[in-house]
């Protein structure tokens, strides 16, 4: 299936585009040259950078896209992508951090995959992919479609 937005190609059966969020309806043929992303979001960012931001202070700059972003699919769908993933996350390390030795461990080992995430998400929305944590993108995508 091709976006009829920016013409890339995405899985059967995708609601958005992977590369620049647009809704798929219908699909369409791919266009010469029309690979970009959206071009603006409501806070006058390109929409990479708006995306690319929505994970840098974790859930707290989520729930800042969250409320600032009015226009762009892309934002929203990462800026809930890292309040979910970033706010469980956070929750489960601050709860495991006060359970002695296991406990300790596995915050430890949260702590790791928070960083990892933090970065690989940061990169995908920067470089304009809709990349989705697999539980957190799935419910991301329907706070979206709200």
């Amino acid at each position: 299936m091709f976006c009829s937005k920016c013409g890339a190609e995405n899985p059967e059966g995708a609601k958005f585009c992977s590369k620049c969020g647009a809704g798929l309806g219908v699909a369409a043929t791919p266009t010469e040259g029309a690979a970009t992303p959206e071009a603006e979001s409501s806070t006058g960012m390109s929409a990479n950078v708006a995306g690319l931001l929505c994970y840098v202070a974790g859930w707290i700059t989520g729930i800042i896209f969250v409320v600032l972003e009015k226009k762009s699919i892309f934002v929203k769908f990462h800026a809930w992508q890292s309040i979910i993933t970033f706010g469980v996350l956070t929750v489960a390390y601050l709860i495991l951090r006060w359970i002695p030795f296991i406990g300790w461990i596995l915050s430890i080992l949260i702590y790791i995959l928070m960083a990892i995430l933090w970065i690989i998400l940061i990169i995908q929305a920067g470089t304009g992919k809709m990349w989705k944590v697999p539980w957190a993108g799935d419910w991301a995508e329907k706070q979206i479609s709200k």
